[in-house]
């Protein structure tokens, strides 16, 4: 099968319309439509299904946009490992990350990565790390940085490798003119700002009682400047209040909670050598996957 059909696929399922699909790849629509057809045929099944406006897949399309992706980051990955038998003279490694890890870890590892092995391009996307395991698995990112509150790990890392890098602890974020209790106990009668989806639900879990929710952002900017305007409290992880902070909060660590931030990689090891050198500027202590 054609790659660049099972890109188009896999674009069509991820926006949900080939109007989208088009727009994402930078393609004409017609051009869109003519894959997908094409890809039809070559299945020789149905693959997508009209639904108003926008398209459904069908049972063959979503197994096919699952293996798709599996296949296009094989290519992806194979297409790294070559560039690297340059000797790490020249390579590319594109990284996902979340939006405090773009702000506080990589900018220090991407100088690193610049001073050891100038000819290796580090390309910078925004993520949060449901999306960027979508990207790593789909060919569109050689590495990850993501996180997960929980222990063990529980989410979606089929087909990769994650390479913990710390655990991050999270913090109670209050006015400036009040001191922050380190048990959450103590914000029952409190006003709530919460973040992500994600940390919303994890914030429900460390709470024995139904936080007053009034705001929601998963901007941590945002919801800093919220907090010190005295609209509510909210919980922040370290990472975020190193990457700003307001004047206007005080913190107090939560004893006990982490969220664990790592970098996943596509496959079993060992990675690709450029993205083995990012890992290694990351933290220069780090061992090399085995």
């Amino acid at each position: 099968m054609d790659l660049t059909r099972l890109r188009v696929l896999v674009a069509v399922a991820r926006t949900g319309s080939v109007t989208a699909a088009a727009e994402a790849l930078h393609y004409a629509q017609p051009s869109v439509s003519h894959h997908l057809a094409r890809l039809e045929a070559e299945a020789g099944v149905p693959l997508v299904q009209r639904a108003g406006r926008g398209i459904r897949l069908t049972d063959a399309g979503r197994l096919l946009v699952e293996r798709a992706e599996e296949i296009l980051g094989q290519v992806e990955s194979v297409r790294t490992e070559l560039a690297a038998h340059a000797g790490l003279r020249v390579g590319r490694v594109r990284l996902a990350a979340f939006p405090s890890a773009l702000a506080t870890l990589v900018p220090e590892a991407a100088a690193r990565l610049a001073s050891a092995h100038p000819g290796i391009e580090l390309a910078l996307s925004e993520a949060e790390p449901p999306e960027a395991l979508a990207a790593l698995r789909g060919g569109e990112a050689d590495a990850a940085l993501v996180f997960e509150h929980d222990t063990p790990v529980r989410g979606d890392h089929r087909n990769t490798t994650l390479v913990p890098v710390l655990e991050d602890p999270l913090y109670v974020v209050t006015p400036a003119g009040r001191a922050p209790e380190s048990t959450l106990d103590s914000y029952r009668a409190d006003r709530w700002i919460a973040g992500c989806t994600r940390c919303r639900a994890h914030l429900l879990s460390l709470c024995d009682f139904t936080p007053d929710i009034r705001f929601e952002t998963d901007d941590y900017v945002a919801v800093q400047a919220l907090v010190a305007a005295g609209l509510g409290v909210s919980v922040l992880p370290g990472l975020a209040l190193r990457a700003h902070r307001h004047p206007g909060v005080r913190t107090a660590e939560l004893p006990g909670t982490r969220r664990l931030v790592s970098v996943a990689v596509y496959g079993r090891p060992p990675a690709p050598l450029p993205v083995q050198a990012f890992l290694e500027a990351l933290d220069g202590r780090r061992p090399r996957l085995p």
